[in-house]
C-alpha cells in the first residue's frame, strides 16, 4: 500500500513529464502492442469476411507450409546474406564517417561533409528506389553510358540477379550513412580532450590516438547500435526491396517480410503471411539474445 501511495506522490510531483510522454505511450499501445492480437492469425485459415469465429483453427500447420514449403531456403538465405553485407559494409561506415569529420581540421569542409552525407536520408525510400532504377537503365542510364563510352556493352542491371544485392546494399550504404553517423559523433565529441592532448604529449601520432583513444571512447555506442541493429537484421529494409526486384531477381532478393507480402497481400493467405512475419520476429528476438551475450561476453559491455 505504500509502494502504491509513494507512486502516486511520484505521478502528483512530476504530473508534467508524464503528461509529455503520454503521447508516445499512446502511440505505442495503438500502433506497437494492439496490433500483437492480430498474432493469432498465424493459427488461422483465416477469412477476413468470416473473422476469427467463422475461420478454422489449424495450429501450427502454416509455419510447417512454411519451413517445408520450397521458398523457404531461398527467403531464409536471401535474408542472411543482405544482411550479412548490411553489417559488413553499412554498419562500419558511419563509424569511420564520425572520425573522419571530428578529425578534420577545416570546421567547413568538416560541416559541409556531415550536411551532404546526412541530407539522403529525407530523401523518400521510392524516389531513391526511382533514381536508382534510372541510374542503371539500360538505354537512359549514367552507368550504361560510361560503359559504352569505355567501348563495353549496356547492362538491365535491375533483371541480373547477381548485381542485386551490391546494388541494393551501396543504395542503403549511401542513404543512411551520414544519418546514422550523427550518434557516432555525438559520441566523440563526449570523450575529455585531455585524453588526446596527454595522448600527444607522449609523442602519440593521428592514427594512435584514433585506435586507443576514439576507438575505445566510442565503444559502448558502438556495440548498443550493433545489437539494435542485429534486431533489425531479417527486416533488410523490405519496403525497398519491394521496389527494386522483379520475378528475375528473386533468387537472390526475395526476403522472409517480401515472401509475407506477396503471400498476404497478393495472395489473401492471411494466416500463412502472419505466421511468417511471426517467424521472422522470433529469429530477430534470438539473434538480439544471441549479439547482447556474446557482447557481454567479449567485450563487457552489453545493452542489458
Amino acid at each position: 500500500m505504500q509502494n502504491v501511495k509513494k507512486a502516486g506522490n511520484i505521478i502528483k510531483r512530476d504530473w508534467d513529464l508524464y503528461l509529455l510522454l503520454l503521447p508516445g505511450f499512446i502511440w505505442y499501445l495503438m500502433f506497437a502492442y494492439k496490433p500483437m492480437v492480430g498474432l493469432r492469425t498465424a493459427f488461422y485459415d483465416y477469412n477476413i469476411f468470416r473473422g476469427f469465429s467463422g475461420s478454422e483453427f489449424v495450429g501450427l500447420e502454416h509455419f510447417i507450409s512454411f519451413i517445408k514449403g520450397p521458398d523457404f531456403f531461398r527467403t531464409v538465405t536471401n535474408t542472411l546474406m543482405i544482411a550479412f553485407w548490411q553489417i559488413v559494409i553499412c554498419f562500419p561506415a558511419p563509424i569511420v564517417l564520425a572520425i573522419a569529420i571530428t578529425e578534420m581540421k577545416n570546421k567547413f569542409v568538416s560541416k559541409l561533409t556531415q550536411t551532404s552525407t546526412f541530407l539522403p536520408y529525407f530523401i523518400s525510400v521510392v524516389v531513391v528506389c526511382g533514381m536508382v532504377v534510372n541510374f542503371l537503365s539500360p538505354s537512359t542510364g549514367i552507368i550504361n553510358m560510361i560503359l559504352v563510352k569505355l567501348g563495353m556493352e549496356p547492362k538491365y542491371f535491375m533483371v541480373m540477379p547477381q548485381y542485386f544485392r551490391g546494388i541494393y546494399t551501396t543504395m542503403v550504404l549511401w542513404q543512411t550513412t551520414g544519418f546514422n553517423a550523427i550518434v557516432y559523433i555525438a559520441a566523440l565529441v563526449g570523450i575529455d580532450p585531455e585524453l588526446y592532448e596527454a595522448a600527444t604529449v607522449d609523442g602519440a601520432g593521428k592514427w594512435k590516438r584514433i585506435w586507443h583513444i576514439t576507438l575505445p571512447g566510442i565503444l559502448p555506442t558502438i556495440i548498443t547500435m550493433f545489437i539494435l541493429n542485429i534486431g533489425k537484421i531479417v527486416k533488410v529494409g523490405y519496403e525497398a526491396i519491394l521496389l527494386l526486384y522483379k520475378p528475375s531477381t528473386y533468387s537472390t532478393a526475395d526476403v522472409i517480410a517480401t515472401y509475407a507480402y506477396r503471400v498476404g497481400i497478393e495472395n489473401g493467405n492471411y494466416g500463412l503471411a502472419t505466421a511468417v512475419g511471426l517467424f521472422e520476429a522470433v529469429v530477430a528476438l534470438i539473434l538480439v539474445v544471441a549479439a547482447n551475450k556474446l557482447s557481454q561476453r567479449i567485450t563487457e559491455n552489453a545493452l542489458w
